[in-house]
C-alpha cells in the first residue's frame, strides 16, 4: 500500500494541479501514465513550508479527444494508483446529457400530471 496520499487543487491552462502528502522520509517518486505511455514534463515541488509536495500534471495533447480520457497517477515506488484525472469531451458528453435532459423531462411530465390531478380530486 502506498504512503501517499493525493489531493486535487485544481486544472488550469491545460496544467491538472494537486498536492501530495507522505509519511515517508524519503522523497517520493510518481508516474503518471495516459493509455499506457508515461506523460512527460510532470513536476513534483516541495514545500518545506507547508510540509506537502505541489504535484503538476500537463494534460497531453493526445488525452484532448472525443469521449473519455484518463490519466493514472501512480507511486513509483509500490507500483500503485494514488489518483487519477478523468476528462471528457465531445459527443459521448452531449448523449449523456441529453439523455438525462429526456429523463427529466419525463419524470417533470409526470408530476405536473400528478398535481392537476391532485388539484381536481381535492377542489
Amino acid at each position: 500500500m502506498s504512503a501517499l496520499e493525493l489531493t486535487k487543487t485544481r486544472m488550469k491552462e491545460g496544467v491538472w494541479e494537486g498536492i501530495l502528502t507522505t509519511s515517508d522520509p524519503d522523497d517520493p517518486q510518481i508516474i503518471v501514465t495516459h493509455e499506457g505511455r508515461a506523460v512527460d514534463g510532470v513536476a513534483l515541488t516541495h514545500d518545506p513550508d507547508a510540509g506537502h509536495w505541489v504535484v503538476q500534471v500537463p494534460i497531453p495533447m493526445a488525452a484532448i479527444a472525443d469521449g473519455v480520457q484518463t490519466l493514472i497517477i501512480q507511486d513509483a515506488r509500490a507500483q500503485s494508483s494514488i489518483g487519477h484525472v478523468t476528462l471528457i469531451a465531445g459527443e459521448a458528453l452531449g448523449d449523456d446529457i441529453r439523455a438525462e435532459m429526456d429523463l427529466l423531462r419525463a419524470e417533470l411530465d409526470m408530476l405536473k400530471r400528478a398535481f392537476r390531478r391532485h388539484c381536481l380530486e381535492t377542489a
